[in-house]
């Protein structure tokens, strides 16, 4: 999504209540459309207030310049005090805006900033927001120099306050600090859309209708003349268009708004897992023929409901197996921009196999959920919190962050469910009363959740959403019910844990999801978690991490993310993904039980002591401790008399009789290769953009060095920087660094340097980016 279309996913009436009145008499009905100029480069930074330090003329020569999205502190990936972002800080941002905005009234968005932002344009103070994963909007009309530079302030509080969510007791995750999502200028004319929703009626039906709702804020009552315009496009086809003169009620939303209805559409493409078809809804506010505003929103047509059957899609019951995730990074925290967010949703869809994520435990990056809807990977969105209910006025800003999510986020195909409830929070009937009313009272088209962990909870929403550790899971209490964790914190593994504990790791997987797919009342599973995260003194292994995920935080595999993998059909890739490493006495007895997750029908293996490769084994799926699985993972008992001689190890997989993939393991016990790979090779010269360079040793077949923990080298040239230690040591083998791109184009090329493997280099070209405007 491009960043000027800020509005395309984001509500800008989450800052309603914090803009104050302004004087119109100088904007004319008659202003062109709208901009929304990006406003990320340029900032400055300090880690602490000073005096004046938000007035315009304040000296602010040593502050440093800085690029959004940022992070008030940079950090090692592990073993940090989180009180090092834990501090005030001061944003300054100076710009002119262009000549021909006299007129206009203009509005700074923020995407995102932890945790309570305080904001002053010109030193007039605008007023403080609460929250670190919402949108706010703050008005600066009144206050603008027109002919003359500007500056906007923000004194950023990235302590844990105990007057906002999540804060307030203890918080399994970290939350970090910073503007660390995107901010623009929006410059619009008197009268300008506010927000718009589509709905899909009878999305099924041979002839479906969508309902346009489009929202207003004006300063004056007159509306003489004035029509709204709506056309819904495939591409550039436009497939219906409606119009009617401006005429808007004020309904349960409280913002004036009027409803376009397209009836009788036909040809419409379902947005569907396989085929995630996107479109996209033009409205325009016209004054006489002129237009005065205009916005537009990506829509898919889809329905979507939990029933007593399970999760139904398009009509058809779909068993939902996904994982949760955190949008914390290494060194960064959560300051990474679109290209590394949107990643995070092709590792979730492509690599994982999953069909669902939940936004565990807060509203995530508008890039995220744009990927989620671009690939069918469908959403549980929920609110901040975990665990911990605060005061009243605690409430307040919860019950706000129900509506700033859903009238960000509605439009989005890919979000199913919205989770209205703290995190494993205890009842509380009258606060839980008001989330609920709050999500119906904005969208009827989707059932609400609240994630429990107490099957005695009073149940609210409509689907009973529980995170359930145990083995076997509670049979569901509810008819609509659906388990949003598991695993997890009971049984941490890390990437360097012995054969044993991986395939436990695995298998402890594998049994909930067999166990829900035997079963329709449970609607699926949503595992605990996708990736390792960062986490408090009091949680995690002892060095601020909980190895939680079925894939490291850097976003590389574990044996057990193999199992997920394992999951889809042949027909999308054939997956053989062993839950082990080949090593003789990886295990506390010597190796025993070889887990391979793998969606073939049958595998051989072989085994290589020097005589060449022998048949060792041979085996089907094991229906027996997986009866329910589509493709249940291989559990092979290996004779310790034949893998006595020990060598290397080989896989066949086949399908209906036809070898289809083959894999190869050395037995050796030797490095042999150093492997240097980056995500993209190619970035935009925007100070922002960054890509992720994994870092991989391996044996002769390609296979990882699970003990390999070399310490790699790095040498970057050209316009980028190195996010990550320099050098690093490699865990589990692998390991992580992200190039970020400065702001002018030009090749960079990133040498590392193994120890005794060699040297690796990466290139990648920097393309130029057009200036941003003020």
């Amino acid at each position: 999504m491009n960043r000027r279309n800020f509005l395309k996913s984001s509500s800008l009436a989450a800052g309603a209540a914090l803009i104050g009145p302004a004087t119109h008499a100088q904007i004319s009905l008659h202003a062109a459309p709208r901009r929304h100029i990006s406003m990320n480069r340029g900032w400055l930074f300090h880690p602490a207030i000073a005096p004046g330090d938000t007035e315009i003329g304040f000296n602010d020569k040593d502050f440093t310049p800085v690029v959004l999205p940022h992070t008030n502190k940079m950090l090692p990936w592990h073993s940090f005090d989180d009180a090092e972002y834990e501090f005030i800080s001061t944003y300054r941002r100076h710009f002119r805006l262009p000549a021909n905005t006299r007129g206009y009234r203009v509005f700074v968005d923020f995407e995102g900033a932890m945790t309570a932002s305080t904001v002053w344009i010109n030193g007039h103070p605008l007023g403080e927001y609460k929250g670190g994963y919402t949108p706010f909007s703050f008005e600066l009309t009144p206050h603008l120099r027109w002919d003359a530079g500007n500056v906007l302030a923000v004194h950023l509080d990235s302590t844990e306050r105990k007057d906002i969510p999540p804060f307030g007791y203890e918080v399994d995750y970290m939350t970090f600090g910073g503007i660390y999502r995107e901010v623009n200028l929006r410059i619009v004319p008197d009268v300008f859309l506010e927000n718009i929703v589509v709905r899909a009626i009878d999305p099924l039906s041979a002839s479906p209708s969508l309902e346009v709702e489009c929202f207003f804020e004006r300063s004056r009552t007159e509306s003489s003349g004035l029509l709204i315009e709506a056309e819904l496009h495939d591409g550039e086809k436009i497939l219906a268009k409606q119009s009617a003169p401006l005429s808007t009620h004020v309904g349960e939303s409280k913002i004036p708004s009027q409803i376009l209805r397209l009836e009788h559409l036909t040809g419409i493409e379902l947005w569907d897992l396989g085929k995630p078809k996107l479109y996209e809804v033009h409205v325009r506010l016209l004054h006489d023929g002129t237009v005065l505003d205009e916005d537009t929103r990506r829509i898919g047509f889809r329905e979507a409901r939990f029933t007593p059957d399970g999760f139904s899609l398009n009509g058809r019951i779909v068993k939902l197996r996904g994982l949760d995730r955190h949008q914390t990074f290494p060194f960064v925290g959560q300051a990474m921009p679109a290209r590394v967010q949107r990643r995070d949703a092709y590792i979730l869809r492509h690599e994982l196999k999953c069909n669902i994520v939940r936004t565990s435990h807060y509203p995530q990056s508008r890039h995220f959920l744009d990927a989620c809807d671009e690939l069918g990977l469908m959403v549980l969105e929920e609110i901040t919190g975990w665990q911990h209910i605060g005061d009243e006025s605690w409430q307040d800003i919860a019950v706000d962050n129900v509506s700033r999510m859903i009238r960000r986020d509605w439009n989005h195909p890919s979000i199913i469910l919205w989770g209205v409830r703290i995190n494993e929070s205890k009842d509380d009937h009258d606060f839980y009363v008001r989330t609920n009313a709050a999500a119906h009272a904005l969208d009827k088209t989707r059932q609400t959740g609240g994630i429990r962990s107490n099957l005695n909870s009073e149940l609210l929403e409509e689907v009973y959403t529980n995170n359930d550790f145990g083995y076997p899971l509670h049979a569901p209490v509810a008819p609509l019910y659906l388990n949003t964790e598991f695993v997890g914190h009971t049984f941490p593994t890390r990437s360097t844990d012995n054969s044993a504990r991986q395939r436990e790791h695995t298998l402890r997987h594998a049994r909930i999801h067999d166990q829900i797919a035997s079963d329709p009342k449970f609607s699926g599973g949503i595992g605990w978690c996708a990736f390792d995260y960062n986490t408090h003194f009091n949680f995690g292994s002892g060095d601020r991490i909980c190895y939680h995920g079925v894939s490291d935080i850097f976003r590389l595999p574990k044996p057990a993310a193999g199992f997920y993998k394992s999951q889809c059909d042949p027909e999308e890739e054939i997956v053989l993904e062993p839950a082990f490493h080949w090593a003789r006495n990886d295990e506390d007895t010597g190796f025993t039980v070889a887990l391979i997750c793998s969606n073939c029908d049958h595998l051989k293996l072989f085994l290589d002591s020097g005589k060449g490769f022998q048949q060792l084994a041979e085996a089907n799926p094991d229906r027996d401790q997986f009866p329910h699985l589509r493709y249940a993972p291989f559990s092979i008992l290996l004779d310790k008399k034949a893998i006595r001689d020990w060598g290397d190890l080989r896989i066949d997989g086949f399908i209906q009789s036809k070898q289809v993939v083959s894999k190869s393991f050395s037995g050796r016990g030797v490095d042999r290769r150093f492997e240097l790979l980056g995500d993209d090779h190619e970035l935009i010269a925007d100070g922002a953009d960054c890509t992720r360079v994994v870092l991989r040793v391996t044996d002769e077949y390609g296979r990882i060095r699970p003990i390999a923990n070399d310490p790699i080298q790095f040498e970057l040239s050209g316009p980028a920087d190195l996010i990550g230690d320099n050098p690093i040591s490699l865990v589990g083998g692998t390991g992580a660094v992200w190039i970020r791109a400065q702001q002018r184009s030009g090749i960079v090329v990133l040498k590392a340097k193994h120890p005794r493997l060699g040297t690796r280099q990466l290139v990648l070209t920097l393309r130029a980016t057009a200036p941003e405007l003020v």
